[in-house]
């Protein structure tokens, strides 16, 4: 028996990227696609070529409601902020698992998303979502009917950050340096994204003001219990895929790197998607790319001064990676597939 899964936004990045995980997974199937309107109803294969042959599906233009009743077990919502919203109550009246990977149910503050993004449309529905991060919801996710799936960026960040909030170690401010490949602005095109703009630079942008550095507070304050703020510095730079992340942190307390490594290490010592790097080893983003890692190390660079560099796949990991591992925990299978 496969779970059923259909797909809300197939044509963007994160769309295909589950598309091409959730055809290799044993245990699953895509039984539905939903693209934005177009003329037709493209095959699968129309919109990624790679894997024709291998996935044969059209994909609609509108929701045939009907048949996802009857032929899906979660829907996954892999479409812009705002839009993810506007399914998810039709979608929960006919008792369907959802994934969505948009932030529209990511935050317990509903103020906050209405300040960086804009009116939630169903607030009624948002302290029903679970916060999708395993490596602190697990236990949740188990149980849970909707998922709001992390951002990328708050995915390298706060897994970099955990450690030090559970155990106390945060002074207060975190500053967040983080590069990502092009792929994390999405399929839509603008002059930012063009080859010739992109190749051979690298710029900063929304410096101070990107919407993912509420979602870090929030989720990082949550798992310690105190109140942080994250100094968030987004960089493009000319790759496809693949984050890189390096946080800086005043540290409370004076600790070795032996036991600031070894907290690491224990904490993440059952988690199949993390790897912690030997100390002092940086992770790299082409060791990451097309899988669900988020490798981090870390450098005690002062007796209080700490710098953790983590590395994660925006598409994955950052996407619909964690967001196929999140179904996985849902339906009790083994958390790995199809990865390994």
């Amino acid at each position: 028996m496969k779970i059923r899964a259909g797909i809300f936004g197939i044509s963007g990045y994160a769309g295909q990227k589950l598309v091409e995980i959730l055809s290799a997974h044993p245990s699953a199937e895509i039984t539905a696609g939903f693209v934005a309107p177009v003329e037709g109803t493209p095959e699968i294969s129309d919109i990624i070529p790679k894997l024709k042959g291998i996935v044969s599906l059209k994909c609609e233009n509108a929701p045939d409601w009907d048949r996802i009743e009857k032929e899906c077990d979660v829907v996954f919502l892999a479409l812009p902020h705002s839009l993810s919203m506007k399914f998810v109550p039709p979608l929960v009246k006919i008792n369907k698992k959802i994934i969505d990977l948009s932030a529209d149910f990511r935050f317990s503050n509903l103020q906050t998303y209405e300040k960086f993004y804009q009116k939630h449309a169903c607030p009624e529905l948002n302290e029903k979502f679970v916060y999708g991060l395993p490596e602190i919801n697990r236990e949740k996710i188990k149980s849970a009917a909707l998922i709001a799936n992390p951002g990328c960026y708050p995915t390298s960040v706060i897994l970099a950050m955990l450690p030090l909030a559970k155990n106390n170690l945060i002074e207060s401010r975190i500053i967040a340096d983080s590069k990502s490949g092009v792929t994390g602005a999405g399929r839509t095109p603008s002059l930012g994204n063009m080859f010739a703009e992109c190749n051979e630079n690298m710029k900063a942008y929304k410096i101070g003001e990107h919407r993912h550095a509420p979602e870090m507070d929030e989720v990082i304050s949550g798992a310690g219990g105190n109140s942080y703020s994250v100094t968030f510095v987004p960089h493009l730079v000319p790759y496809n895929q693949g984050i890189l992340s390096t946080c800086y942190v005043n540290l409370k307390k004076k600790i070795s790197a032996e036991e600031l490594q070894k907290m690491y290490e224990e904490i993440y010592l059952n988690e199949p998607f993390v790897r912690v790097m030997a100390y002092g080893v940086s992770p790299a983003v082409k060791n990451i790319v097309d899988t669900n890692f988020c490798d981090i190390g870390i450098k005690l660079v002062d007796d209080k001064m700490l710098v953790v560099v983590s590395a994660v796949d925006n598409l994955v990991k950052g996407a619909s990676g964690q967001a196929v591992q999140n179904m996985n925990i849902m339906f009790g299978l083994k958390e790995t597939l199809p990865f390994f």
